[in-house]
């Protein structure tokens, strides 16, 4: 291919339009189905389709981007499964507010219009975030998109549903559930969202039925559920209470008699130690209830009302019915004292409703054997979690693990294969839609309106996207999966879930690492929420910054078991990055104009001593970064990648090769240009996955033959023996050595970089002497100098600033270099600016008020800063002493 000019300035949108497009309608995302490469596949957690691409998303799929770009590279056939969720409750709140914008509900529609409509919204505004994801540069294999609803995985989810139920592990119960009475649904764990709150502690007296003027008090946070006790408890060693037990207590305002329990649940040192038992509104007192045998009664309604069981209180409101409750109970003198308590209070995760524990009849799958098997793949390494400190907390929720509530009140979703035969009562479960009881032949049967939910479906993903309950080739290829990137937060509810479906319908575990990646929060390590104002949002700052720059930010801060604190700084300074290397790269371009790579023969080559240097240190790049991706530390490869990029070849080799590219002779300079190409080439190949769209633009640009078409499946650059130059590359470290302790001279006395000086090397050895005259032209070239002097046993002036490189003293004469006078002011100024900074901060963490109550990471930055202020001190103290000694 012809040279190609890069534009001067580098302009991300354009660019990643252009290669974007290429990429998808080239089909190199594509896997294939059956192939001779070794498989790599990754299943994306499928985004809500009402969601909107947030901080969390744009960390997550990066991460799994850089793999599976990191992969294809490397000769593997990679299927990276996209798709969208179907999100029950979400989806059905956006078609439900549109109806309500023109004035209309669900129920004056219908079922089946209803549902018709949600296809149709979804038809014209869902999955917006697929066209998010492909700004990111995510190279999913879309023409295998999946949708959690779409007739495939309905399909596998009921051969699901039906098996269970089958093998006796789906039933249906009368149990207590989290409850939205705005959305009429039960809700998972995951869908409700806990705020702390101010909240009361109402203590109430009830009167033990046995001792008319005795009473014991009870401490709640919810008077309201008062009407619905069965039951006080105390804890069976509390001698306060021992003579109570057995005996019963009048539930105030309603007058019916309840037992006195013994019960280790109870807490002796809250409030009194004696805690009413209300099994149909509390999750705690439901096992309490199980096991005293104790009534449950419901007194609300599906909408949060007091129904009838709430006797003079029905047809109220529960916030109404707690503020009459409270007033009646202290009008009877009941009420003994109120208390400020805060609470977690749980809110429906869609409409913020307050959720109510809720007695209602649902369907379950009983999870325990399911659990087992999950726990001990884990155990036993079949699936590794990473970091590991997460396996404790997967082991922790499958030990403790409650049967799962399927069941939700709603209809956007997979609805339960179930009918109800009215004719016989019998329940008849089916994969295809029966016209008749199973048991007596009726016909007249309904279908349950209940639908599964949302985590039913995507626990399937794994093997539901590849085309199960048939044998497909996918499968065969591509499960179990390689690894799956996810968030802590649905470590249980999803990957959990995820691996007992795998192991029971599959046989196998769903995916061989799991890797946990922490939160995106602020610059101050506050999580991103919409009151608090902090959030950023990942388009605005593709827009401003490009994607390559917020790609290898995400990348460069996520640390293993770290959150990541993101400012827009921070993607500022990525962007310099991607500055960096489109100018290194235009540099490189025009010195390679007219070059043939094609044509050296690299085995005629005379490889000079910066030469061996950079082809040593890309060997230890390549390495370090493979080894970082292997380990799952995208930070350690990002920062090796960094490194070598910016400080090694842009600001060493580029700067160390111009010599020999401008006035070397032909021999030197065509080495010179081929190792320039040999490293750009293979730099961008190691920079691709992180960076995609940059690295293409650039590769596309450079001469010589590619062997593909696109640098997406160029082969992953790999260490190469033949450039193990260890002996030449500590050679050239001690020539850079040398150049810095000059150039650290010059900073110590505020030369200005454009000032020629002399300098006077004093080799130790015949080694060091030999090394510096070959390598004069770079010292002289990079330092600056006008006149070097290198040698043994050469005098040194009286008046010279000193500097040990290795075996070589360096002498840099300041006579006529400095002035003494306006030196010594200047840093008398510096140092006593520094000492009133060090007064401060030494004064501020002395400050025994400070260092308690201020955030440790606050602490910590002003200790740092106290230590920075030291050691500038100290540096400009040894130069104020050079100084005056040329007096």
């Amino acid at each position: 291919m012809a040279d190609k000019e890069l534009a001067k300035v580098y302009e991300p949108q354009a660019v990643e339009e252009k290669w974007y497009a290429t990429w998808e309608r080239e089909g190199y995302f594509h896997a294939e189905a059956t192939s001779d490469k070794p498989a790599y596949s990754i299943v994306i957690p499928p985004p809500n389709v009402t969601g909107a691409l947030h901080m969390g998303h744009a960390l997550n799929n990066t991460l799994q981007d850089i793999l599976c770009r990191w992969k294809r590279m490397s000769g593997c056939n990679v299927l990276w499964m996209p798709g969208t969720d179907h999100a029950g409750i979400a989806t059905q709140n956006v078609v439900e507010r549109q109806l309500a914008g023109e004035g209309r509900d669900r129920h004056e529609l219908g079922r089946a219009a209803f549902i018709d409509r949600v296809w149709k919204w979804k038809g014209e505004s869902g999955g917006q975030i697929i066209g998010q994801l492909k700004r990111l540069g995510a190279s999913c294999d879309w023409e295998r998109e999946r949708f959690t609803m779409d007739e495939g995985l309905s399909r596998a989810v009921r051969e699901v549903f039906v098996r269970l139920y089958e093998e006796g592990l789906i039933y249906r119960d009368n149990r207590l559930i989290n409850w939205c009475p705005r959305c009429h649904t039960a809700l998972s764990d995951i869908e409700v969202e806990h705020e702390e709150k101010a909240g009361h502690l109402w203590h109430i007296r009830y009167p033990v039925a046995e001792e008319p003027a005795r009473f014991v008090v009870v401490a709640t946070t919810r008077p309201e559920t008062m009407l619905g006790d069965t039951a006080v408890a105390v804890h069976p060693e509390d001698g306060r209470y021992a003579d109570l037990v057995g005996k019963t207590v009048l539930l105030p305002l309603v007058n019916r008699k309840i037992p006195v329990v013994a019960d280790d649940y109870v807490d002796r040192e809250f409030g009194t130690g004696v805690v009413k038992i209300t099994p149909a509104h509390d999750f705690n007192d439901f096992e309490v209830g199980k096991r005293h045998n104790l009534d449950r009664i419901n007194i609300f309604d599906e909408s949060g009302f007091i129904n009838a069981a709430g006797h003079q209180y029905e047809g109220l409101d529960r916030f109404a019915a707690r503020k009459k409750i409270v007033a009646d109970l202290e009008e009877q003198g009941l009420l003994e004292k109120i208390a400020d308590h805060a609470l977690a209070v749980g809110g429906c995760y869609r409409c913020k409703t307050v959720v109510e524990p809720y007695l209602s009849l649902q369907w379950y799958v009983n999870v325990g054997p399911l659990a087992k098997r999950a726990l001990a793949a884990v155990k036993e390494g079949r699936t590794r979690i990473i970091p590991q400190q997460w396996e404790n907390t997967y082991y922790d929720w499958l030990e403790n693990i409650r049967d799962w509530c399927i069941s939700r009140q709603i209809w956007w979703g997979h609805r339960i294969p179930a009918w109800y035969c009215d004719h016989c009562g019998e329940t008849t479960v089916a994969k295809v839609d029966p016209s008749a009881c199973s048991k007596c032949g009726s016909a007249n049967i309904r279908q349950e309106t209940d639908v599964l939910d949302t985590w039913f479906s995507s626990a399937l993903w794994p093997f539901s996207t590849m085309g199960w309950p048939d044998r497909t080739p996918e499968l065969a290829t591509f499960y179990p999966t390689s690894c799956l990137v996810t968030g802590f937060d649905i470590l249980f509810f999803w990957v959990a879930r995820m691996m007992m479906m795998g192991l029971h319908f599959m046989d196998e575990v769903p995916f061989r690492d799991v890797y946990i990646h922490a939160l995106v929060r602020d610059a101050q390590g506050q999580r991103m929420s919409k009151s608090k104002g902090n959030v950023i949002d990942p388009l605005t700052v593709i827009d401003q910054y490009g994607t390559d720059a917020f790609r290898f930010t995400l990348a460069a801060f996520a640390a293993q078991g770290r959150d990541i604190k993101l400012a827009e700084e921070r993607i500022a300074g990525y962007r310099n990055f991607a500055n960096k290397i489109w100018n290194a790269s235009r540099f490189c371009l025009m010195n390679l104009e007219g070059f043939d790579p094609d044509a050296v023969d690299p085995a005629t080559l005379e490889f000079s001593n910066a030469d061996r240097w950079i082809l040593h240190r890309f060997n230890a790049a390549a390495t370090e970064t493979r080894e970082a991706l292997e380990a799952y530390r995208f930070n350690d490869a990002a920062g090796a990648l960094y490194r070598f990029t910016w400080s090694e070849f842009c600001d060493w080799y580029i700067e160390l090769v111009k010599d020999d590219l401008y006035r070397g002779d032909a021999s030197r300079q065509q080495s010179a240009r081929y190792v320039l190409w040999l490293v750009l080439e293979h730099l961008l190949r190691l920079l691709h996955p992180f960076m995609p769209f940059i690295t293409e633009e650039i590769w596309q640009a450079l001469p010589g033959t590619r062997p593909t078409p696109t640098i997406m499946t160029a082969a992953w650059p790999v260490p190469n023996p033949a450039w193990d130059f260890a002996d030449g590359a500590a050679e050239m470290e001690l020539v850079m050595e040398v150049i810095r302790g000059i150039r650290n001279i010059r900073g110590e006395m505020d030369v200005a970089p454009s000032r020629e000086i002399a300098v006077i090397l004093n080799c130790g050895s015949e080694a060091s002497l030999r090394l510096l005259r070959k390598n004069e032209v770079y010292v002289m070239s990079l330092a600056r100098l006008s006149d070097l002097a290198i040698g043994t046993g050469l005098d040194k002036p009286a008046d010279a600033a000193i500097q040990v490189a290795g075996d070589v003293e360096i002498a840099v004469p300041l006579k006529g270099l400095v002035d003494v006078e306006e030196e010594e002011k200047r840093l008398l100024k510096e140092i006593g600016k520094l000492e009133k900074d060090e007064e401060f901060l030494a004064k501020k963490l002395r400050n025994p008020s400070f260092v308690e109550r201020a955030p440790a990471d606050v602490v910590e930055k002003e200790r740092e800063k106290l230590a920075e202020a030291l050691q500038k001190k100290q540096v400009l103290q040894a130069s104020l002493e050079k100084i005056r000694r040329l007096r």
